[in-house]
């Protein structure tokens, strides 16, 4: 493309000035390289349109008015407070932070004035946005925004945090573009979602009892991310100082049937397009014996017996590119070769004098 605009600027420019003509080329160059630069996560990888955006929206909702919803509220807290954690290690006052996808605030309750000074939380539910708490002394403001498609200014946030929402986006491309399109330079998003060991007993069981009962599968749980996805987002979408670990919970139930309680009343059951619109009861009762068989362990020191839940947890940071950010050295700068690492005992020995300026010494 740009070899074919150069003939056709040559052929339009023949008797005119060479500085001119030289000139034209170089702009075009310029501007094909600064298009290149403009990489975005959504210009690598491709949308899949998974999840039912309205039905989960529903069952966000109910799950916000059921009575018993703190019942179930156990694993959003532990990994809201994992996560309020890190940001504590930053050693940083943040003036305006976001939390995406908010619920009842996991993360904001935990926030301190000397981390956050306001926060703003996002999501899709006025329930549960109403029922929500933020830590003592923090602003906040409180806005009724789907994760999948939120608007803010550009350049206006310093922290955006999210805590186990990532998981029913589509668009995640999208939502990676447009959480660095609002962070402000040297901005941080900090966050956490379910990975694709998540349930995974229970999604095993459930496709025995199917292909017993039924002689198919069918998909009753849904599909999750896996951490080598989360990183190449990140780095397609811009992001610098990256970093991705894995966390797992095992939780223990006394049968499948108080898991599948637990998620339904957090909110967390199935909403792909492609779900069975009902789980028979004879598929229920199979995989609930097939789970215990396969997984089922007895505690004599309690007189009862369990079925454990996986829960792999994804947790990212990634920093919007700021010219104070640590960069690597001028390539070519070393000044000892890998090739010499068996004298490593003499390069030791050697040694050398270094000035010391008024700012090292602070």
């Amino acid at each position: 493309m740009r070899y074919l605009q150069y003939l056709s600027l040559r052929r339009s420019l023949l008797g005119s000035n060479a500085k001119n003509i030289q000139a034209d080329i170089r702009n075009i160059v310029q501007n094909s390289s600064y298009a290149a630069k403009q990489k975005t996560a959504s210009s690598i990888y491709r949308t899949m349109n998974i999840f039912d955006r309205k039905t989960k929206m529903i069952q966000r909702e109910r799950a916000a008015c059921n009575e018993e919803y703190h019942l179930s509220e156990y694993v959003k807290e532990e990994i809201g407070w994992r996560t309020a954690d890190k940001i504590f290690d930053i050693k940083r006052t943040f003036k305006n932070a976001v939390e995406l996808g908010a619920s009842r605030g996991y993360v904001s309750r935990h926030f301190l004035p000397d981390s956050v000074e306001k926060v703003t939380l996002c999501d899709t539910s006025r329930t549960h946005l109403d029922k929500a708490i933020v830590g003592e002394g923090v602003q906040y403001e409180k806005m009724i925004m789907d994760e999948e498609n939120f608007e803010l200014p550009d350049d206006s946030v310093d922290l955006l945090v999210s805590s186990l929402t990532f998981h029913w986006v589509n668009d995640l491309p999208g939502l990676f573009d447009r959480i660095m399109k609002c962070l402000k330079p040297d901005g941080v998003l900090l966050a956490c979602t379910f990975g694709g060991d998540t349930l995974m007993e229970l999604r095993q069981a459930l496709q025995l009892s199917d292909l017993e009962r039924r002689g198919g599968v069918s998909p009753h749980v849904s599909p999750f991310t896996r951490p080598t996805d989360i990183g190449g987002l990140l780095n397609a979408a811009g992001f610098t100082l990256q970093t991705v670990d894995i966390d797992k919970m095992t939780i223990w139930y006394p049968s499948a049937f108080e898991l599948m309680r637990d998620l339904r009343l957090a909110g967390e059951n199935n909403a792909a397009h492609n779900r069975s619109g009902h789980l028979p009861r004879d598929v229920q009762f199979a995989a609930a014996a097939i789970y215990d068989q396969m997984y089922g362990k007895d505690f004599p020191e309690r007189g009862s017996r369990g079925v454990p839940a996986t829960f792999e947890i994804i947790n990212f940071v990634g920093w919007k590119p700021d010219p104070s950010q640590p960069a690597p050295i001028q390539r070519g700068s070393g000044q000892v070769s890998l090739k010499d690492l068996h004298k490593i005992d003499e390069i030791l020995q050697k040694t050398t004098t270094i000035k010391v300026d008024d700012d090292d010494n602070k």
